[in-house]
Order: structure tokens, then C-alpha cells, then sequence
């Protein structure tokens, strides 16, 4: 109880989920029951098909009234992606600079942040793809997306011409991630290179933290969203959708769990950390971040812990707050496992060329996606837009969203973690 009451949101967002429950459940089977009465007293198949219809089409109808509710939500969501992406790269390539100044520690703690994305991408992807929990939700596309979702064979041309954008003003009106990623890096390059540079750094670095802050209001309107989408979906589905929930969240803690006891574990087998310790010294930041579903509230106890745990504080200064940019795990994790869950629920099948594109799209657009709470469901809502999957879907993760960035926030911290210790192993091997 003391938990809720800390985090009102989280409440609000709960009890949203219940009313919209409820509400939903007793609307579908107002329509439900009523068409069954109806279709009783009818033995023509072709008039109990026109009935049927009549019936799906009320459903529909009193739905998108609610709908109204959780697409003001996410009309917020898209207005903050853009500004946000780029002005959170550009700040990161800034904060590069600093490789300099440590040199070889910079290089190595860059490349094995990269691996680690990498591997957290595709155990993302791997566990989605073998587990299927989308399938298991059986929604429709809104009815003015149907005839946009359509699949073609992937272009190289088409694809290098679209990375490169002709207008960023342009890209930035239609929210086109990786034009705007490419964009942020190579102008961040740019103006490194220049002597008023870190001006713009630090221009950009407010803009970000702005957009964070405005992404912080913005989730104050999340409960009415989940409400909304909620009865919205129940509505037109009927309660049964809801066991799709527990599979998935079943399945997406599975796979952090194997993230966490079998790849990190490894990790530190092969440069003889001791893991076990290493979790139970960091035991008060992991249980911290995971119940405030925020890994930057555990910083300053998690940069403790390390210290605690023998790693100078050299190595902690700078690699936990870089990796709190460019090494977060869980949510990484979380952006293809989610997006491929909402393609799935909507049946919209993603080839392994689009998914190998979104895996690299993600490698750039992921860094610099601080650990503030659901900010990965901004990257999420451009990943949608991209591959012309119904960002309403979105809706369906936001209402167990808490639930699941209580792990990737608990994932992110051990990961930090985790590369702090191997960072400094790898520096006294040279020594």
C-alpha cells in the first residue's frame, strides 16, 4: 500500500485499467447479449450475418468514443518524438568529448556498450519471434490503417536515399527516425569540431532534459489514455483479450531474467568478476529502480554499491554515467520485443529484412534514451510510425507499462553495473 501511495500515478494508472475493465466488460456484453437474443429468434443465416455485423459495427462505434480519449494521449506522445531524438543524440555525441580525456577506457567502454545492445536487441527480437505473445491479443487494425499496411521487398536504394534526408525540417514534421538520427550524429560531429560547439551541446542538452520534463507531463494525461484504450479494445473484443497480458508479461521477464543470470552472467565468468557479489552488493539500487520503475533513482546508491564493490572511482565517474545514455539493457531489450509484439497483435507479419532494418535503426536511435520512466515508448512510437504499424497498439503496452519497466529499470542498473566491473578488469589486465 505504501508503494501506491508514493506513486500516484502508477495508482491512477491501475485503477484506469480496472474502471476500464469494467466498463468495457459490461458495455460488450450489453451488445453481446442483446444480439444473441436477437439472433434466436432468427434461422436465416444470411439475416443472422447482417445482424452480426450490425452488432460488430455498434461495438466499433461506442468504442471510438472512447478510443477519442487514449488518441489525445498519443497525439502528446507523437508531438515529443522528434524534438526529442534530436536533441538527445546531438547532446550524446557531445558528451563523446570526453574519450580524450580517458582514451583508451572511452573506446573500449563505447565498443562493448554497442555489443551489448546489440545482444540485447536481438534477444529481444529471438524472444518475441519464438514465443509469439502478440498473437495471443487478436486485434484489427483501426479501420483507416487497412489499406495503408501494406509489405514491400526491401530497396537499398530506397532505404540509403531515406537515411539521407533532403529537408530536415521536412523529416521533422513526419517524425522519420533515422533520418533524424543521421542527421543529430553528423551535425553533432560538425559541431564538436567547431569552437562554439559547446554551445550547441549544451543548447540541445536543455532541450532534452525540457522534452523529458514535458514527457513527464505528458504521462499525467496517461491514465485517461489507458482508461480510453482499455474499454476501447474490451468493447470490440470482449474480456478474453486480457489473458494475452499475463503471457506477456510472463514472457518479457523470462527474457530479462535470461538477459540478466545467463548473458551478463557469462559475461563476468569470462572476465572472472564475481556476479553473486555483484548483485548482492547492489541489492538496495536494483530493488530501488525496480520500484520506482526508474534506473536513474538508483544512481547515486548504485555508484555506492560499486565503489563498495572495489571498482575506483575513476572507472564509476565516467562509465556509469555514460552508460546511463548509451547502456540501458532492459529498455533496449524492451524496444524490439515490443514493437514485433504490436505488429504481432495486429497480425501485421515484419520479414526478417524489416526486422534486421529496425534492429539497426535501434543501434543508433536507442543511445542517449536516458532511464526516465516510459521514455522508450517515444523510440517505441517512431518504430511504429516506420513500419506503418497502427500506433495505437502503443496503447496496449501502456496500461501494464509500469509492470514491465519495473524489470528493464532493474535490468538497466545490473547492466551498468556489470559494464563498470568489466571496464575495470579490462584496465587492470593492461596495468
Amino acid at each position: 500500500m505504501n508503494f501506491f501511495r508514493q506513486n500516484k500515478l502508477v495508482t491512477a494508472i491501475f485503477l484506469a485499467l480496472i474502471l476500464g475493465c469494467v466498463v468495457g466488460y459490461f458495455i460488450n456484453r450489453y451488445y453481446t447479449q442483446l444480439e444473441i437474443n436477437l439472433l434466436d429468434n432468427i434461422s436465416n443465416e444470411t439475416t443472422k450475418r447482417i445482424i452480426h455485423e450490425d452488432f460488430k459495427s455498434y461495438k466499433e462505434q461506442g468504442a471510438s468514443s472512447f478510443s477519442l480519449m487514449s488518441d489525445i494521449f498519443l497525439r502528446l506522445i507523437k508531438m515529443i518524438i522528434a524534438p526529442l531524438v534530436l536533441s538527445i543524440l546531438i547532446s550524446g555525441v557531445g558528451k563523446i568529448e570526453n574519450i580524450a580525456t580517458l582514451g583508451r577506457i572511452g573506446v573500449k567502454t563505447l565498443i562493448y556498450f554497442y555489443i551489448m545492445t546489440l545482444i540485447a536487441l536481438l534477444l529481444g527480437l529471438a524472444s518475441v519471434n519464438f514465443f509469439q505473445p502478440g498473437y495471443k491479443m487478436h486485434l484489427e487494425p483501426p479501420s483507416e490503417q487497412k489499406v495503408q499496411i501494406t509489405k514491400k521487398s526491401f530497396d537499398a536504394h530506397e532505404f540509403i536515399t531515406h537515411v539521407i534526408p533532403d529537408s530536415i525540417f521536412n523529416v521533422l514534421a513526419k517524425n522519420e527516425i533515422l533520418p533524424i538520427v543521421i542527421f543529430a550524429i553528423l551535425f553533432g560531429i560538425a559541431a564538436g569540431s567547431t569552437s562554439k560547439g559547446k554551445i550547441i551541446f549544451e543548447f540541445s542538452e536543455a532541450v532534452a532534459e525540457s522534452m523529458f520534463k514535458l514527457t513527464h507531463y505528458v504521462m499525467y494525461v496517461a491514465p485517461i489514455g489507458v482508461f480510453g484504450s482499455i474499454t476501447s479494445v474490451i468493447i470490440k473484443q470482449g474480456i478474453d483479450v486480457l489473458k494475452g497480458y499475463l503471457y506477456l508479461i510472463l514472457i518479457f521477464y523470462a527474457t530479462l531474467l535470461f538477459f540478466c543470470f545467463v548473458i551478463l552472467w557469462f559475461v563476468c565468468w569470462l572476465y572472472k568478476i564475481p556476479f553473486g557479489k555483484l548483485i548482492q552488493t547492489l541489492y538496495e539500487p536494483i530493488l530501488l529502480a525496480f520500484s520506482t520503475a526508474s534506473s536513474e533513482a538508483a544512481m547515486p546508491s548504485t555508484m555506492e554499491g560499486l565503489k563498495k564493490f572495489g571498482i575506483s572511482e575513476k572507472i564509476v565517474g565516467f562509465v556509469l554515467p555514460l552508460g546511463y545514455s548509451f547502456n540501458l539493457d532492459g529498455s533496449i531489450t524492451y524496444m524490439t520485443f515490443a514493437t514485433v509484439f504490436i505488429a504481432q497483435s495486429y497480425h501485421i507479419p515484419l520479414s526478417i529484412s524489416d526486422q534486421i532494418n529496425m534492429l539497426l535503426i535501434l543501434l543508433l536511435s536507442s543511445k542517449g534514451i536516458a532511464g526516465v520512466p516510459r521514455a522508450s515508448l517515444v523510440i517505441i512510437a517512431g518504430m511504429l510510425s516506420y513500419f506503418n504499424i497502427p500506433v495505437e497498439g502503443l496503447m496496449l503496452l501502456l496500461a501494464i507499462d509500469q509492470i514491465l519497466d519495473m524489470g528493464r529499470s532493474a535490468t538497466n542498473v545490473i547492466g551498468n553495473a556489470v559494464a563498470c566491473a568489466v571496464i575495470e578488469k579490462s584496465e587492470k589486465r593492461n596495468v
